[in-house]
């Protein structure tokens, strides 16, 4: 039987790499790999670094190129499943073209594939299909929650207290949801407008050598997030953002 390995690889330093994670790599026949442009060359670079670095000869790195998600509509949702279903139907013509019987593959995902990542979900599509056949495993990786309190040098969790994982989008419609909202994936620096009770803990490209952080009162700092935020994003093309919000 072909099989699958999802492997988190971390945040974007290539020390993220765990050993489970580098003994993962080396058992490794055919890489995936989904091209998402030049403008995001550096997502590419990092997963042939790792596996130039990790892998163990021979093995072949496939290439295909990345769909495009509409983010012009406001039908979120959806737009979502439509970029997940051309998606999958990449998933199933590599797996079932690409990787021989008995061999594995892998797909190297941001990250931890368990946060916000679409591949579990893409993988299951495919085997619910029915028509390649296959097993996989997921290997966990360091997340940018992990990296960004560490370059903060902050605790995530207060003793009895819960910490709640959400995106930008919900916070803008719904406000802060607990005293410790760790935000992901926030195009439109959602904070902005707290009070000063909230204390923020702010970092984007985390773990590799753009690293940029900001930490202080939110009514302090919003204009610098703002500032160095978009800064950085026309000068890269792309950003990948994540930050803790505190209420003190």
């Amino acid at each position: 039987m072909k099989r699958i390995l999802i492997v988190g690889i971390g945040a974007g330093d290539p020390d993220h790499l765990t050993l489970q994670a580098v003994k993962a790599i080396a058992a490794t026949q055919v890489f995936f790999i989904l091209d998402k442009g030049a403008v995001k060359h550096d997502l590419t670079d990092l997963r042939q670094r790792l596996i130039e670095e990790h892998g163990r000869q021979p093995y072949r790195i496939v290439e295909a190129e990345d769909p495009e998600r509409d983010r012009t509509t406001p039908a979120y949702t959806s737009a979502v499943e439509d970029w997940r279903n051309r998606r999958a139907a990449i998933y199933e013509r590599l797996i079932a073209d690409e990787l021989p019987d008995g061999q594995t593959g892998a797909f190297l995902v941001w990250g931890d594939p368990g946060l916000y990542d679409s591949t579990l979900a893409i993988v299951e599509e495919v085997l619910a299909a029915g028509r390649v056949d296959f097993s996989y495993a997921v290997i966990p990786g360091i997340t940018s929650i992990s990296a960004l309190t560490a370059t903060h040098r902050a605790s995530l969790t207060r003793v009895g207290r819960p910490v709640q994982v959400t995106t930008g989008r919900r916070l803008a419609a719904e406000g802060p949801p607990a005293d410790d909202v760790l935000v992901m994936l926030d195009a439109h620096c959602s904070f902005a407008g707290l009070g000063p009770e909230w204390r923020i803990y702010w970092g984007a490209y985390l773990g590799t050598p753009d690293e940029i952080r900001v930490e202080g009162p939110v009514p302090e700092v919003e204009d610098e997030i703002r500032r160095v935020r978009a800064e950085a994003r026309e000068r890269k093309g792309w950003i990948m953002d994540t930050y803790l919000l505190r209420r003190v």
